[in-house]
Protein backbone atom coordinates (compact mmCIF):
# COMPACT_ATOMS: atom_id res chain seq x y z
CA UNK A 1 0.00 0.00 0.00
CA UNK A 2 2.77 2.57 0.84
CA UNK A 3 4.47 1.86 -2.49
CA UNK A 4 1.22 2.38 -4.35
CA UNK A 5 0.57 5.64 -2.52
CA UNK A 6 4.07 6.88 -3.33
CA UNK A 7 3.48 6.10 -7.00
CA UNK A 8 0.19 8.00 -6.86
CA UNK A 9 1.91 10.98 -5.21
CA UNK A 10 4.72 11.04 -7.76
CA UNK A 11 2.23 10.88 -10.58
CA UNK A 12 0.18 13.63 -8.96
CA UNK A 13 3.25 15.86 -8.66
CA UNK A 14 4.07 15.37 -12.33
CA UNK A 15 0.45 16.06 -13.16
CA UNK A 16 0.58 19.31 -11.21
CA UNK A 17 3.62 20.43 -13.17
CA UNK A 18 1.99 19.53 -16.46
CA UNK A 19 -1.19 21.34 -15.48
CA UNK A 20 0.78 24.42 -14.51
CA UNK A 21 2.64 24.37 -17.81
CA UNK A 22 -0.63 24.33 -19.74
CA UNK A 23 -2.36 26.88 -17.51
CA UNK A 24 -4.88 24.35 -16.24
CA UNK A 25 -6.34 24.20 -12.74
CA UNK A 26 -4.11 22.18 -10.45
CA UNK A 27 -5.37 19.20 -8.44
CA UNK A 28 -6.85 19.89 -5.02
CA UNK A 29 -4.48 19.39 -2.11
CA UNK A 30 -6.32 17.81 0.82
CA UNK A 31 -5.19 19.26 4.16
CA UNK A 32 -5.54 17.77 7.64
CA UNK A 33 -5.09 19.66 10.92
CA UNK A 34 -3.73 17.89 14.01
CA UNK A 35 -3.97 20.00 17.16
CA UNK A 36 -6.88 22.43 17.13
CA UNK A 37 -5.73 25.08 19.60
CA UNK A 38 -5.09 28.70 18.72
CA UNK A 39 -1.88 28.04 16.79
CA UNK A 40 -3.39 25.10 14.93
CA UNK A 41 -6.45 27.12 13.97
CA UNK A 42 -4.19 29.91 12.73
CA UNK A 43 -2.07 27.47 10.73
CA UNK A 44 -5.17 26.02 9.08
CA UNK A 45 -6.36 29.50 8.13
CA UNK A 46 -2.97 30.33 6.63
CA UNK A 47 -2.75 27.02 4.76
CA UNK A 48 -6.15 27.62 3.16
CA UNK A 49 -5.01 31.07 2.01
CA UNK A 50 -1.72 29.77 0.61
CA UNK A 51 -3.03 28.10 -2.53
CA UNK A 52 -6.14 28.59 -4.66
CA UNK A 53 -6.98 24.89 -4.76
CA UNK A 54 -6.73 23.46 -1.26
CA UNK A 55 -9.35 22.06 1.10
CA UNK A 56 -9.34 21.34 4.81
CA UNK A 57 -10.84 17.85 4.87
CA UNK A 58 -9.95 16.42 8.30
CA UNK A 59 -9.24 17.59 11.86
CA UNK A 60 -7.84 15.84 14.92
CA UNK A 61 -7.40 16.74 18.58
CA UNK A 62 -7.28 15.05 21.97
CA UNK A 63 -10.45 16.95 22.93
CA UNK A 64 -13.74 17.20 21.03
CA UNK A 65 -14.57 20.65 22.41
CA UNK A 66 -11.34 22.14 21.07
CA UNK A 67 -11.91 20.61 17.65
CA UNK A 68 -15.47 21.94 17.54
CA UNK A 69 -14.38 25.41 18.60
CA UNK A 70 -11.62 25.50 15.99
CA UNK A 71 -13.94 24.35 13.21
CA UNK A 72 -16.45 27.03 14.19
CA UNK A 73 -13.79 29.76 13.98
CA UNK A 74 -12.62 28.56 10.58
CA UNK A 75 -16.16 28.25 9.19
CA UNK A 76 -16.84 31.83 10.26
CA UNK A 77 -13.85 33.11 8.26
CA UNK A 78 -15.56 34.30 5.07
CA UNK A 79 -12.60 34.13 2.62
CA UNK A 80 -11.85 30.46 3.41
CA UNK A 81 -15.17 28.92 4.49
CA UNK A 82 -15.78 27.39 1.04
CA UNK A 83 -12.46 25.56 1.35
CA UNK A 84 -13.60 23.63 4.43
CA UNK A 85 -15.17 20.18 4.17
CA UNK A 86 -14.79 18.36 7.48
CA UNK A 87 -17.80 16.08 8.04
CA UNK A 88 -18.33 14.19 11.31
CA UNK A 89 -16.56 11.08 10.04
CA UNK A 90 -13.36 13.09 9.47
CA UNK A 91 -13.27 14.66 12.94
CA UNK A 92 -10.94 12.52 15.01
CA UNK A 93 -10.60 12.70 18.80
CA UNK A 94 -8.26 10.92 21.21
CA UNK A 95 -4.64 9.86 21.52
CA UNK A 96 -4.79 8.02 18.18
CA UNK A 97 -6.51 10.89 16.35
CA UNK A 98 -3.45 11.79 14.24
CA UNK A 99 -3.04 8.26 12.91
CA UNK A 100 -6.73 8.03 12.01
CA UNK A 101 -6.59 11.41 10.27
CA UNK A 102 -3.59 10.33 8.19
CA UNK A 103 -5.44 7.15 7.23
CA UNK A 104 -8.42 9.24 6.02
CA UNK A 105 -6.53 10.40 2.93
CA UNK A 106 -4.76 13.76 3.16
CA UNK A 107 -1.93 15.21 1.09
CA UNK A 108 -0.65 17.76 3.61
CA UNK A 109 -0.82 17.64 7.41
CA UNK A 110 -0.42 20.54 9.83
CA UNK A 111 1.12 19.19 13.05
CA UNK A 112 0.19 21.62 15.83
CA UNK A 113 -0.33 19.41 18.89
CA UNK A 114 1.85 19.89 22.00
CA UNK A 115 5.51 19.30 21.06
CA UNK A 116 5.83 16.06 23.03
CA UNK A 117 3.75 14.34 20.35
CA UNK A 118 5.65 15.83 17.40
CA UNK A 119 8.21 13.02 16.83
CA UNK A 120 5.49 10.37 16.73
CA UNK A 121 3.26 12.45 14.46
CA UNK A 122 6.10 13.29 12.05
CA UNK A 123 7.01 9.61 11.83
CA UNK A 124 3.41 8.66 11.08
CA UNK A 125 3.09 11.36 8.39
CA UNK A 126 6.29 10.32 6.63
CA UNK A 127 5.25 6.67 6.72
CA UNK A 128 1.94 7.68 5.08
CA UNK A 129 3.76 9.78 2.43
CA UNK A 130 2.14 13.04 3.52
CA UNK A 131 3.72 16.52 3.24
CA UNK A 132 4.27 18.18 6.64
CA UNK A 133 4.01 21.53 8.33
CA UNK A 134 5.42 21.00 11.84
CA UNK A 135 5.07 23.64 14.52
CA UNK A 136 8.08 24.39 16.68
CA UNK A 137 9.73 22.81 18.58
CA UNK A 138 9.89 19.37 17.01
CA UNK A 139 10.60 17.45 20.24
CA UNK A 140 11.05 17.82 23.99
CA UNK A 141 14.00 15.46 24.48
CA UNK A 142 16.99 14.09 22.60
CA UNK A 143 15.39 10.74 21.66
CA UNK A 144 12.61 12.76 20.05
CA UNK A 145 15.12 14.91 18.14
CA UNK A 146 16.93 11.81 16.88
CA UNK A 147 13.61 10.33 15.78
CA UNK A 148 12.73 13.46 13.79
CA UNK A 149 16.17 13.58 12.16
CA UNK A 150 15.61 10.03 10.90
CA UNK A 151 12.04 10.76 9.81
CA UNK A 152 13.08 13.87 7.90
CA UNK A 153 15.84 11.96 6.13
CA UNK A 154 13.16 9.53 4.96
CA UNK A 155 10.96 12.49 3.94
CA UNK A 156 13.80 13.82 1.77
CA UNK A 157 14.19 10.43 0.08
CA UNK A 158 10.44 10.37 -0.59
CA UNK A 159 10.42 13.96 -1.91
CA UNK A 160 8.07 15.10 0.88
CA UNK A 161 7.98 18.66 2.18
CA UNK A 162 8.82 19.37 5.82
CA UNK A 163 8.30 23.02 6.72
CA UNK A 164 9.06 24.25 10.23
CA UNK A 165 7.00 26.60 12.38
CA UNK A 166 10.15 28.57 13.16
CA UNK A 167 8.43 31.37 11.30
CA UNK A 168 11.11 34.06 11.65
CA UNK A 169 13.07 32.20 8.97
CA UNK A 170 10.29 33.30 6.57
CA UNK A 171 10.45 37.00 7.53
CA UNK A 172 11.74 39.34 4.82
CA UNK A 173 13.33 41.55 7.48
CA UNK A 174 15.13 38.69 9.22
CA UNK A 175 16.30 37.34 5.86
CA UNK A 176 17.62 40.79 4.90
CA UNK A 177 19.47 41.11 8.21
CA UNK A 178 21.02 37.65 7.94
CA UNK A 179 22.17 38.32 4.41
CA UNK A 180 24.06 41.38 5.64
CA UNK A 181 25.49 39.68 8.71
CA UNK A 182 26.67 36.72 6.64
CA UNK A 183 28.28 39.18 4.20
CA UNK A 184 30.32 40.63 7.07
CA UNK A 185 28.53 43.91 7.78
CA UNK A 186 29.48 43.72 11.48
CA UNK A 187 32.71 41.82 10.85
CA UNK A 188 33.36 38.58 12.72
CA UNK A 189 30.73 37.80 15.34
CA UNK A 190 32.16 37.83 18.87
CA UNK A 191 29.11 37.60 21.12
CA UNK A 192 25.36 37.06 20.82
CA UNK A 193 22.67 37.76 23.40
CA UNK A 194 19.25 36.15 22.92
CA UNK A 195 16.46 37.49 25.15
CA UNK A 196 12.86 36.35 25.53
CA UNK A 197 11.70 38.21 28.62
CA UNK A 198 7.92 38.45 28.91
CA UNK A 199 4.98 38.14 31.30
CA UNK A 200 2.98 35.09 32.32
CA UNK A 201 0.85 33.21 29.83
CA UNK A 202 -2.45 31.29 29.93
CA UNK A 203 -3.40 28.70 32.53
CA UNK A 204 -6.72 26.78 32.75
CA UNK A 205 -7.91 26.09 36.32
CA UNK A 206 -8.49 22.41 36.97
CA UNK A 207 -12.09 21.19 36.80
CA UNK A 208 -13.41 18.49 39.12
CA UNK A 209 -14.16 16.07 36.28
CA UNK A 210 -10.63 16.22 34.85
CA UNK A 211 -8.27 13.33 35.45
CA UNK A 212 -4.58 14.06 36.01
CA UNK A 213 -3.91 13.35 32.36
CA UNK A 214 -6.65 15.68 31.09
CA UNK A 215 -5.50 18.47 33.40
CA UNK A 216 -1.92 18.12 32.15
CA UNK A 217 -2.98 17.92 28.51
CA UNK A 218 -5.15 21.04 28.79
CA UNK A 219 -2.28 22.84 30.55
CA UNK A 220 0.41 21.25 28.43
CA UNK A 221 2.76 24.23 28.61
CA UNK A 222 3.61 23.53 32.26
CA UNK A 223 4.83 19.93 31.86
CA UNK A 224 8.16 19.04 30.27
CA UNK A 225 6.88 15.84 28.64
CA UNK A 226 4.46 18.00 26.64
CA UNK A 227 6.28 21.33 26.16
CA UNK A 228 9.93 20.73 27.03
CA UNK A 229 9.77 23.75 29.38
CA UNK A 230 9.49 27.23 27.92
CA UNK A 231 13.22 27.42 27.13
CA UNK A 232 12.39 24.83 24.48
CA UNK A 233 8.80 25.69 23.57
CA UNK A 234 8.99 29.49 23.27
CA UNK A 235 12.60 30.61 23.44
CA UNK A 236 13.46 28.26 20.55
CA UNK A 237 12.54 31.14 18.21
CA UNK A 238 15.37 33.41 19.35
CA UNK A 239 17.78 30.53 19.92
CA UNK A 240 17.17 29.64 16.28
CA UNK A 241 17.81 33.25 15.25
CA UNK A 242 21.12 33.13 17.15
CA UNK A 243 22.06 29.93 15.34
CA UNK A 244 21.13 31.62 12.05
CA UNK A 245 23.45 34.53 12.89
CA UNK A 246 26.19 31.91 13.26
CA UNK A 247 25.42 30.49 9.80
CA UNK A 248 23.63 27.50 11.31
CA UNK A 249 26.54 26.31 13.40
CA UNK A 250 25.88 25.27 16.98
CA UNK A 251 27.66 25.54 20.36
CA UNK A 252 29.82 22.80 21.83
CA UNK A 253 28.99 23.44 25.50
CA UNK A 254 26.40 25.04 27.77
CA UNK A 255 26.15 25.94 31.43
CA UNK A 256 23.01 27.46 32.91
CA UNK A 257 20.80 28.32 35.82
CA UNK A 258 17.10 28.77 36.46
CA UNK A 259 14.22 28.10 38.81
CA UNK A 260 10.67 28.87 39.94
CA UNK A 261 10.00 32.14 41.75
CA UNK A 262 6.69 33.47 40.42
CA UNK A 263 5.00 30.29 39.20
CA UNK A 264 5.40 28.17 42.30
CA UNK A 265 1.87 26.82 42.96
CA UNK A 266 0.72 23.38 41.70
CA UNK A 267 -1.44 24.74 38.88
CA UNK A 268 1.80 25.69 37.09
CA UNK A 269 3.04 22.13 36.89
CA UNK A 270 6.76 21.74 37.42
CA UNK A 271 8.55 23.87 34.79
CA UNK A 272 10.74 26.88 35.57
CA UNK A 273 9.78 30.54 35.14
CA UNK A 274 13.32 31.81 34.42
CA UNK A 275 16.32 30.25 32.71
CA UNK A 276 19.70 31.74 31.72
CA UNK A 277 22.26 29.78 29.74
CA UNK A 278 25.74 30.58 28.46
CA UNK A 279 26.51 28.63 25.30
CA UNK A 280 30.09 28.39 24.03
CA UNK A 281 31.19 27.78 20.44
CA UNK A 282 34.33 25.92 19.45
CA UNK A 283 35.71 29.27 18.21
CA UNK A 284 35.24 30.88 21.62
CA UNK A 285 32.18 32.90 20.59
CA UNK A 286 29.59 32.93 23.38
CA UNK A 287 25.82 33.05 23.19
CA UNK A 288 24.18 34.47 26.32
CA UNK A 289 20.58 33.29 26.50
CA UNK A 290 18.00 34.73 28.92
CA UNK A 291 14.33 33.84 29.11
CA UNK A 292 11.73 34.67 31.75
CA UNK A 293 7.95 34.60 32.17
CA UNK A 294 7.10 36.78 35.16
CA UNK A 295 4.68 39.69 35.49
CA UNK A 296 5.57 43.32 36.32
CA UNK A 297 9.10 42.96 34.92
CA UNK A 298 10.91 44.59 32.01
CA UNK A 299 10.20 42.78 28.73
CA UNK A 300 12.61 42.28 25.85
CA UNK A 301 12.35 39.84 22.94
CA UNK A 302 15.47 40.61 20.95
CA UNK A 303 18.67 39.07 19.65
CA UNK A 304 21.78 41.26 19.85
CA UNK A 305 24.97 40.45 17.94
CA UNK A 306 28.34 42.14 18.56
CA UNK A 307 31.02 41.89 15.90
CA UNK A 308 34.50 43.22 15.25
CA UNK A 309 33.12 46.07 13.11
CA UNK A 310 29.67 46.75 14.50
CA UNK A 311 26.59 45.45 16.22
CA UNK A 312 23.12 44.26 15.23
CA UNK A 313 19.72 44.66 16.89
CA UNK A 314 17.39 41.91 15.66
CA UNK A 315 13.69 41.78 16.59
CA UNK A 316 10.23 41.87 15.06
CA UNK A 317 9.99 45.56 16.03
CA UNK A 318 13.40 46.76 14.99
CA UNK A 319 16.16 45.76 12.60
CA UNK A 320 19.33 47.83 12.82
CA UNK A 321 23.08 47.55 12.24
CA UNK A 322 25.41 50.05 13.83
CA UNK A 323 29.10 50.51 13.12
CA UNK A 324 31.23 50.43 10.00
CA UNK A 325 28.28 49.68 7.65
CA UNK A 326 25.11 51.07 9.29
CA UNK A 327 21.71 49.90 8.08
CA UNK A 328 18.17 50.11 9.35
CA UNK A 329 15.02 48.46 8.01
CA UNK A 330 12.11 50.90 7.99
CA UNK A 331 9.64 49.13 5.69
CA UNK A 332 6.79 46.98 6.90
CA UNK A 333 7.64 43.29 7.25
CA UNK A 334 5.85 40.56 5.33
CA UNK A 335 3.27 38.37 7.15
CA UNK A 336 5.75 35.57 7.86
CA UNK A 337 3.21 33.20 9.44
CA UNK A 338 1.46 33.27 6.07
CA UNK A 339 4.71 33.18 4.11
CA UNK A 340 5.80 29.83 5.52
CA UNK A 341 2.58 28.27 4.20
CA UNK A 342 2.83 30.10 0.89
CA UNK A 343 6.32 28.68 0.35
CA UNK A 344 5.29 25.22 1.57
CA UNK A 345 2.46 24.86 -0.94
CA UNK A 346 4.44 26.48 -3.76
CA UNK A 347 7.23 23.97 -3.18
CA UNK A 348 4.80 21.06 -3.33
CA UNK A 349 3.28 22.37 -6.57
CA UNK A 350 6.74 22.80 -8.09
CA UNK A 351 7.80 19.24 -7.30
CA UNK A 352 10.76 20.62 -5.29
CA UNK A 353 9.47 20.40 -1.71
CA UNK A 354 11.16 22.35 1.09
CA UNK A 355 12.84 20.36 3.87
CA UNK A 356 13.72 22.48 6.95
CA UNK A 357 14.92 19.46 8.93
CA UNK A 358 18.47 20.52 9.74
CA UNK A 359 17.88 23.78 11.57
CA UNK A 360 14.52 22.84 13.09
CA UNK A 361 16.07 19.75 14.72
CA UNK A 362 19.32 21.39 15.83
CA UNK A 363 17.66 24.54 17.20
CA UNK A 364 15.25 22.36 19.16
CA UNK A 365 18.23 20.49 20.63
CA UNK A 366 19.81 23.86 21.47
CA UNK A 367 16.80 24.61 23.69
CA UNK A 368 16.88 21.12 25.22
CA UNK A 369 20.61 21.43 25.90
CA UNK A 370 19.97 24.69 27.77
CA UNK A 371 17.17 23.13 29.82
CA UNK A 372 19.43 20.20 30.72
CA UNK A 373 22.15 22.60 31.87
CA UNK A 374 19.72 24.69 33.95
CA UNK A 375 17.91 21.71 35.48
CA UNK A 376 21.06 19.83 36.49
CA UNK A 377 23.54 22.63 37.13
CA UNK A 378 26.06 20.68 35.05
CA UNK A 379 28.07 21.71 32.02
CA UNK A 380 26.47 19.96 29.06
CA UNK A 381 28.23 19.37 25.76
CA UNK A 382 26.46 19.25 22.41
CA UNK A 383 27.42 15.60 22.03
CA UNK A 384 26.03 14.78 25.49
CA UNK A 385 22.78 16.53 24.66
CA UNK A 386 22.40 14.74 21.33
CA UNK A 387 23.20 11.35 22.91
CA UNK A 388 20.99 11.86 25.98
CA UNK A 389 18.78 8.89 26.90
CA UNK A 390 16.27 11.01 28.85
CA UNK A 391 12.88 10.08 27.36
CA UNK A 392 10.11 12.27 28.75
CA UNK A 393 7.17 10.59 26.99
CA UNK A 394 5.02 8.43 29.35
CA UNK A 395 5.09 4.70 28.63
CA UNK A 396 1.28 4.66 28.45
CA UNK A 397 -1.13 7.36 27.31
CA UNK A 398 -4.50 7.02 28.98
CA UNK A 399 -7.09 9.19 30.73
CA UNK A 400 -6.21 8.50 34.34
CA UNK A 401 -3.63 9.16 37.06
CA UNK A 402 -0.51 11.04 36.02
CA UNK A 403 1.70 12.30 38.86
CA UNK A 404 3.30 15.73 38.48
CA UNK A 405 7.11 15.42 38.57
CA UNK A 406 9.01 17.26 41.28
CA UNK A 407 10.57 20.47 39.92
CA UNK A 408 14.19 19.99 38.88
CA UNK A 409 16.85 20.96 41.43
CA UNK A 410 20.30 21.97 40.12
CA UNK A 411 23.01 19.88 41.72
CA UNK A 412 20.50 17.14 42.55
CA UNK A 413 18.72 16.39 39.27
CA UNK A 414 20.81 13.92 37.30
CA UNK A 415 22.13 14.52 33.81
CA UNK A 416 20.97 11.65 31.62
Amino acid sequence: MPARRQLVQTSAALGMLAAAAHGKEQPTLRVGLVGCGGRGTGAASQALRADPNVKLVAMADAFADRLTRSLGILNADEPIKDKIDVPENRRFVGFDACERLLDSGVDVVLLCSPPGFRPQHIRLAVDKNVHIFAEKPIAVDAPGVRSVIASCADAARKNLAVVSGLCLRYSNHYRAMMSRLHDGWIGDVLTIQANDLRGRIWMFPREDAWTDMEWQMRNWYYFTWLSGDFNVEQHVHNLDVAAWVMKDTYPVKAIGLGGRQARTSPEYGHIYDHISVTYEYASGVKLFSHTRQQTACANDVTVYALGTQGSAYISERKMEIRGYRPWRETSRDNPFYQKEHDELFASIRSGRPINNADYMCKSTLLGIMGRMAAYTGKAVTWDQAMASTENLMPATLQWGPMPTPTPAMPGVTELR
